[in-house]
């Protein structure tokens, strides 16, 4: 694995630097507080040609991997506007397409939504199974002329505004598999299709992003709307969650150097007893220049994670140690630096605290600390299963 980025990897990171001149942490926060996409940065996005980046050239995107959209996440947080509709997006959704549609599935898909015109979520989670994805309920069965979804899906990204979502659901169910894999089929639905419903999650956090439940109803499907094979949907799962680790992973790390940043220059400004800069005492210089090691070990894990992904191998091991580390350094890194700034942290003006919620969700979400550590446990580790 080679330490330095390219120029053009150098460029991806940077990009968020140049962007963040024109929409910057303010203006993310104007739409976050509202829970409204910030268009006119998702536009410039698109039209700049990133929506599309793990997506082939021939399809409309830039032909780049999973190591050069980590960047453009790590880029964009570094500069306090982590987009989460990157992920379910471009990330999950896209770049599945790419690698597992037909050749009709690409050529209808990928090159309107690299445009920015159609928008994908991605549906795995249910109320009744959580993390536990064996025993998720949603069925599409056979009907003759094709499939009939239905079902129900919690925690949606963004499912009001996607024109399209791949779903995850079950053609055989849970009881009637000998493997508890089998079975399993991505569907692309068109959410507005007949019988599929939606309502809003009210959630506390600041985030341009929505959360929904969404209600399938005996939603019609066909072959041509299977993403692989049907009833072996499972093959290619992790060829999304994964991804998903890393590149959120990568959205911590950001958030992390945003708020250390912003607390670094702070404590050299600051000055207090005897006139020196607050940054001089040891009380807040160590607990800054500890998240920044960790938040900093923490980037190179997502970069390994990420290489991992790109040349094939195995990829769970780091992404899962990437997303717990991650997590872990950007929640230390914005409490160090609210520490810094006293009861100033507190206020929207120097909007410290406002990141706070954002970071605290990715110990829990979208897999929790503890399904991360079970993973590490038993299969990296050998140890027995525990659950």
């Amino acid at each position: 694995m080679n330490f330095e980025l390219s120029s053009e990897q150098r460029m991806i990171l940077e990009y968020g630097d140049k962007v963040s001149q024109q929409y910057d942490r303010r203006y993310w926060m104007s739409y976050a507080e509202k829970h409204e996409p910030p268009k006119e940065l998702l536009a410039q996005v698109a039209s700049d040609g990133f929506l599309g980046l793990m997506v082939p050239e021939a399809y409309g995107g830039a032909g780049q991997g999973m190591m050069e959209m980590a960047l453009f996440m790590e880029g964009l947080s570094n500069n306090g506007i982590p987009l989460l509709s990157l992920v379910v997006n471009s990330t999950m959704s896209l770049a599945l397409i790419a690698m597992h549609g037909t050749e009709e599935q690409k050529q209808k898909y990928l090159p309107a939504a690299c445009r920015g015109e159609i928008k994908f979520c991605f549906a795995i989670t249910e109320p009744d199974a959580g993390s536990n994805t064996m025993e998720i309920t949603s069925i599409a069965r056979r009907d003759g002329k094709g499939f009939k979804l239905n079902g129900q899906k919690t925690y949606i990204t963004d499912a009001n505004s996607a024109d399209y979502a791949l779903v995850v659901s079950r053609t055989k169910p849970h009881g009637e598999v000998s493997r508890k894999t089998d079975g399993f089929t991505l569907f692309i639905v068109d959410m507005r299709a007949k019988g599929v419903s939606k309502t809003v999650i009210p959630v506390s956090i600041p985030m341009p992003e929505s959360q929904w439940q969404v209600f399938f109803d005996d939603v019609e499907l066909t072959e041509a709307d299977a993403l692989g094979s049907v009833d072996e949907g499972f093959k290619i799962l992790f060829d999304t969650l994964n991804p998903e680790r890393i590149i959120l992973s990568a959205l911590c790390v950001g958030v992390g150097r945003f708020a250390l940043r912003k607390a670094v220059a702070y404590a050299n400004e600051r000055k207090l007893f005897n006139k020196v800069p607050i940054g001089a005492y040891q009380g807040l210089q160590h607990p800054l220049a500890v998240a920044h090691s960790e938040i900093e070990m923490a980037g190179l894990m997502t970069h390994k994670a990420a290489w991992a992904f790109d040349n094939r191998l195995p990829a769970g091991e780091f992404a899962n140690m990437a997303k717990y580390a991650a997590a872990e350094a950007g929640i230390h890194a914005v409490d160090a630096s609210l520490q810094c700034f006293g009861g100033n942290g507190f206020t929207k003006e120097y909007g410290i605290f406002d990141l706070y919620p954002m970071v605290r969700l990715l110990r829990t979400a979208p897999l929790n600390r503890e399904m991360v550590l079970n993973y590490i446990g038993e299969k990296v580790m050998g140890l027995p299963r525990s659950y």
